[in-house]
């Protein structure tokens, strides 16, 4: 009996290496998915953020047709690095509208002559409410919206070169 009890903390050892390694060969997903694709936005209107360009309301997207909805902020550097395939979307004929995650005119003003504007429309979520509400966990992140303002599909993280196509065809399906 006493041999049987010295093996045990070797054991537990043993069995804790185990479940380790298993997560380090094969991490688990941690992306955080919208509970809302499927379902319509949730009821929304922000004031504009660039002066000359509108705002943002869940009732301007329904009945407009498909669109992206695109979560971002100046100060985020994936948004950066997503803004030219955001250009290649929009010369694609894909209309994008933004939701500027606590940041300034200033800010996004200058963030926009560096990187272009693909945005038909910016709202200002000065407390990412409306971002929490649509379950986004981060930015940068894109919604595709149908033309009832139901939400389609989400794209999480920035949009990388190979998605653009995935994205203009998914797009083209809801027209």
């Amino acid at each position: 009996m006493t041999r049987r009890v010295l093996w045990l903390p070797l054991i537990g050892f043993a069995l804790l290496f185990a479940v380790v390694a298993s997560g380090l060969i094969r991490p688990a997903d941690r992306t955080v998915r919208s509970a809302l694709i499927g379902k319509p936005l949730p009821t929304f209107s922000l004031p504009p953020l660039v002066p000359g360009k509108p705002g943002l309301s869940s009732a301007a997207m329904a009945g407009q047709g498909p669109r992206l909805l695109n979560v971002f902020a100046s100060w985020c550097v994936p948004c950066v690095a997503e803004a030219p395939q955001l250009m290649r979307l929009k010369a694609a004929g894909v209309p994008i509208d933004a939701i500027a995650i606590r940041d300034t005119t200033p800010a996004i003003r200058r963030f926009l002559t560096r990187v272009g504007d693909p945005y038909a429309r910016i709202g200002d979520d000065r407390v990412s409410a409306v971002q929490l509400s649509l379950g986004s966990s981060g930015v940068p992140e894109t919604f595709l919206i149908d033309g009832r303002g139901i939400v389609a599909r989400q794209y999480v993280g920035d949009i990388r070169p190979e998605q653009v196509d995935e994205i203009i065809a998914d797009f083209r399906k809801l027209q």
